[in-house]
């Protein structure tokens, strides 16, 4: 008997990188950071996403968060997060290139920028971010931009060079999951099919608001590359537990989406075929 090999998802690249795995995981809110090695582990991910800015970087007792971090394991995506204004987050963007530089990772001139417009939503200032976006373009970073799920300003940071756009499923840390799957359906398309003029292999990584694996999976299906999570894990009852079924999620809706669905029906569709049926059992 023969055992079948379980596929493997390809690789996605982004901008000048090449990245194994679609989740994309966070190294916040961890109770400890045996935890979160732990659920880094579990969750099967390459790339770990990190605040940059420097008191985030720091514990109580002033260790560094990086020395927690298997480096040789994991690429570090620096991200912006906590930043209001262009200016703030281009700074901090710089920063955490400097520091990735001196260790040695290969991460060191990408980043995920966040410029948010208040403390209450968490959602992204569209004029700040396009803004941000072109200067660090400029200055040779591969920009994976977070946004809201608006199409036209998916299309726009598109344009303005980000190596990848990043629309947010539902509000950062929500849990609510895909709150709007069209508008996800129609970035994709924007961004990725060529009738819409978009690049099929333009990457498209859903970011904010997944809260479980189904939201994982779904947002897979509806064509994103990957997602990008750290609450949902983080915070979970037991986040090792999570990572694992994150992980499990994402390819699932990776491999469903190359399947390729069969199409909705109003009414149903036998399993057997009506015709060829036998309609009584001979003798009787």
């Amino acid at each position: 008997m023969t055992t079948a090999t379980a596929p493997t998802a390809t690789p996605l690249r982004i901008g000048e990188r090449t990245i194994d795995r679609r989740l994309i995981v966070g190294t916040g809110k961890y109770a400890s950071w045996d935890v979160m090695q732990r659920a880094l582990e579990a969750s099967g991910c390459d790339t770990v996403t990190v605040a940059v800015r420097r008191e985030r970087l720091l514990d109580e007792q002033g260790r560094s968060l990086l020395d927690a971090l298997d480096l040789d394991r994991y690429t570090v995506l620096p991200n912006t997060a906590g930043c209001f204004d262009a200016a703030d987050a281009v700074r901090v963007a710089r920063l955490g290139r400097d520091l990735l530089e001196q260790l040695g990772n290969p991460g060191a001139s990408w980043v995920k920028l966040e410029v948010l417009g208040d403390r209450a939503t968490l959602l992204p200032d569209p004029v700040g971010t396009l803004e941000a976006c072109r200067e660090l373009v400029s200055d040779g970073f591969d920009v994976l931009c977070y946004t809201s799920d608006d199409p036209i300003m998916a299309a726009r940071i598109r344009d303005a060079g980000a190596a990848s756009v990043m629309p947010a499923g539902s509000p950062i840390g929500s849990g609510r999951g895909i709150a709007n799957p069209a508008a996800i359906r129609i970035i994709h398309d924007l961004l990725k099919d060529p009738e819409h003029g978009g690049d099929p292999d333009y990457p498209l990584i859903v970011d904010a608001g997944v809260g479980t694996p189904s939201d994982v999976t779904m947002a897979m299906e509806l064509g994103a590359d990957g997602v990008l999570l750290n609450t949902g894990i983080a915070h979970a009852a037991d986040p090792v537990l999570m990572a694992t079924a994150m992980r499990a999620a994402c390819d699932a809706g990776y491999f469903g989406r190359q399947a390729g669905r069969i199409g909705k029906k109003l009414y149903a569709s036998a399993s057997s075929p009506w015709s060829g049926i036998i309609e009584s059992i001979p003798g009787e």
